[in-house]
């Protein structure tokens, strides 16, 4: 009882000082910076656990979005299609996610980083070609980063669950990194 009363006082008091206008931006707060302080706080799993955990969510939630934004704004079909693949498989995996999160109660951020928010932004502003060239391209470096990512997830997160979650996802991620490198070179051609 005295852990349950600890835990709550200190939610409470991480919520209150967020809350307190102490952050005269609030754009400048980093929502993967504030769900990775609840995980040290709480600590639900290891450091390496609940960081992969905070940084796969803003990477799905990332996907998704940049997913909608191609399919509305991309010209070249097979970039539509690719759009389509990542807002499902990704949504798929941002599901999984945050079910493994809850059972094992490791806060992931609620919306993008700002980082995220500023490609995102920039992204938003290219139309047509250069629309479908620079989302492919960005979609080629981000699941070359991702594989890296997931292939030492696999391997060295101490949380079981995620550790089959990130090899199990991994196939996919690969896929996708194939499909963005045969879109670029046809749209090359």
């Amino acid at each position: 009882m005295k852990k349950l009363v600890l835990l709550s006082t200190t939610c409470l008091a991480v919520w209150m000082l967020q809350s307190c206008g102490n952050n005269p931006n609030p754009q400048s707060q980093k929502p993967m910076d504030s769900a990775q302080s609840m995980n040290e706080i709480v600590k639900p799993v290891d450091q390496k656990s609940s960081q992969f955990a905070v940084d796969a969510a803003n990477g799905n939630m990332m996907e998704v979005q940049m997913g909608k934004l191609a399919q509305e704004k991309a010209q070249h079909p097979r970039v539509k299609a690719f759009a389509t693949m990542m807002v499902n498989d990704h949504s798929k995996a941002e599901d999984e996610l945050k079910a493994l999160a809850a059972k094992e109660n490791i806060t992931l951020p609620a919306e993008l980083s700002t980082e995220e928010k500023k490609h995102m932004d920039a992204l938003g502003k290219k139309s047509g070609k250069d629309f479908d060239k620079a989302y492919i391209n960005m979609m080629i470096d981000d699941h070359y980063k991702d594989v890296k990512v997931f292939e030492k997830a696999s391997d060295n997160v101490g949380d079981e669950s995620l550790k089959t979650w990130a090899r199990n996802t991994l196939p996919t991620l690969k896929a996708h990194q194939d499909s963005a490198k045969a879109i670029q070179e046809a749209m090359e051609k």
